[in-house]
């Protein structure tokens, strides 16, 4: 990994640099991380950075075993399957809570976020096109998801919400999945930014789960 930074970086910007790293398949997944090693792309300790490891692992995004060390988690059909089906289930949640409590602001941060994302994506436009936009694409379609349950005046939904996301899209963002390119993103999130704002709950939870079922990969059969 090529060092970031030149100036040596607070403890929150080099956590916030692993996050995102661990959820746009900088890291590859099951990928043994290095607490001695990576240090020296951040100027900092080794035991500094196995302590922001750890604060990762407690969100999900980091594995850690004892005398084994940390990894990033590995992919699997239950993992998925899990992480989709809550994600729909707080995405609906906080959407309806937000379309009862949410004002005039929050639908303007809302229409802010589509349009941003919207743009990225056209940009791309293909698969292929995706990796030089990949980090501002998964920022900008994390900005609009999360302001769709923003207004829920719910800081455990929420922060309930932030966990399942990250740990899906790392699942989801991976170089075998195109970094989770889908051609029919724009028109999706179009469907659901109209129904949030014509304030139509029932549609726009119907909208988060058509845009989301895909992933909801099939189980194997126990027997």
């Amino acid at each position: 990994m090529e060092s970031i930074a030149k100036t040596r970086m607070t403890a929150a910007e080099i956590h916030e640099d692993l996050r995102i790293k661990l959820v746009t398949a900088t890291f590859e997944q099951g990928l043994k991380l290095k607490p001695a090693e990576l240090c020296k792309d951040y100027g900092c300790s080794a035991n500094a950075l196995r302590e922001l490891l750890f604060r990762l692992s407690t969100v999900g995004l980091v594995r850690f075993e004892d005398q084994r060390g940390f990894r990033v988690p590995e992919a699997s059909v239950q993992r998925q399957h899990d992480l989709t089906t809550f994600r729909i289930m707080l995405e609906q949640q906080g959407v309806a809570l937000s379309i009862a409590n949410g004002g005039i602001e929050w639908e303007a941060q809302l229409s802010a976020a589509h349009y941003k994302l919207s743009h990225i994506e056209s940009l791309a436009g293909n698969w292929q096109s995706m990796k030089p936009v990949l980090i501002p694409w998964c920022a900008a379609e994390a900005e609009f998801h999360w302001t769709l349950v923003s207004a829920s005046q719910s800081p455990y939904l929420i922060e309930s919400y932030n966990r399942i996301y990250d740990q899906f899209r790392q699942q989801l963002v991976t170089r075998e999945t195109h970094y989770g390119y889908y051609p029919g993103n724009i028109a999706e999130h179009q469907l659901i930014l109209e129904a949030a704002l014509d304030r139509d709950t029932e549609r726009c939870c119907r909208h988060i789960s058509d845009h989301l079922v895909r992933n909801l990969l099939e189980l194997p059969n126990p027997g």
